[in-house]
């Protein structure tokens, strides 16, 4: 089962996924003859005819709202780097300095707006639901910008920022308030980088069923996201990877268009002149 290989590989240590990063690197070579668009009217024409879209967004869309990425450049918080504290075992170690981290985390989303990326993937989303066709977004960020944006089919792989969950019943619970107290060891957290099952599984069916998917802001380095867009382009499916750099799977994909997504991603999702609605 594909969800099964995906949580594996989450799991797995730094040198499991090397491995699998070399392994990827020697499928490019045998790939790198494939001939990759950056036709914006060859795009078009893919996208006027598809009906189920499957978007998978990363920390570089947030980014160009001024939120800042988990990993590289801004991908530590005081002495330690984000990705050693937005974990279920850094709050049992210590609740009250995650959820400070958290409480700065979320202060810094509710501070920042959607961009013209979150609000082209919205409308586009609105306009194609009036003609019988579907975008989902498939994100790895919990700042809730396409949802402030409009977005409404919105699945979340790593969480939401302000959602807490009972350590003790499991109960989960939107909040957009930030307390911050060590006696909120015993009673909720902040709902850490954890992989759910039920949102995998939700992913993992719009993967099978969409007729066109984007790659939008992601390194592709982190996974399981990062083998989402290869996942669909082994169906035969044509995958747009919008990005200010290429990536490790961009050999994969059908298109590739460079540079932000704000400037990239609205004329790719523009009203098409074959839409009726």
């Amino acid at each position: 089962m594909i969800l099964r290989r995906l949580n594996s590989l989450w799991v797995v240590p730094q040198l499991r996924i090397g491995v699998a990063n070399s392994l990827v690197r020697q499928r490019h070579l045998v790939e790198i003859g494939r001939s990759i668009s950056s036709d914006m009217s060859e795009f078009r024409q893919v996208f006027s005819k598809a009906k189920h879209i499957a978007i998978i967004t990363g920390a570089g869309v947030s980014a160009e709202s001024g939120v800042s990425t988990f990993r590289g450049v801004g991908g530590s918080w005081r002495m330690w780097k984000a990705q050693d504290l937005a974990t279920p075992e850094a709050f049992s170690r210590n609740p009250s300095r995650v959820w400070e981290f958290y409480h700065y985390r979320r202060e810094l989303a509710l501070s920042k707006a959607p961009n013209a990326a979150h609000r082209a993937i919205a409308e586009c989303e609105a306009r194609l639901s009036r003609q019988g066709r579907y975008i989902t977004v498939i994100t790895q960020n919990g700042d809730e910008l396409h949802q402030r944006a409009g977005s409404k089919h919105v699945l979340e792989i790593h969480g939401n920022l302000f959602k807490t969950r009972c350590v003790s019943c499991g109960d989960v619970a939107s909040s957009h308030q930030s307390p911050i107290c060590p006696a909120l060891a015993e009673t909720g957290d902040p709902d850490p980088h954890t992989l759910d099952s039920q949102v995998l599984t939700k992913v993992e069916e719009e993967l099978n069923i969409c007729d066109l998917c984007l790659v939008v802001g992601t390194s592709s380095i982190v996974y399981p996201a990062a083998m989402f867009g290869p996942q669909v382009a082994s169906r035969g499916v044509p995958v747009a990877e919008f990005n200010t750099t290429a990536t490790p799977f961009t050999n994969r994909f059908t298109f590739h268009f460079q540079g932000p997504c704000g400037t990239t991603l609205p004329p790719a999702l523009a009203r098409h002149e074959t839409e009726v609605i």
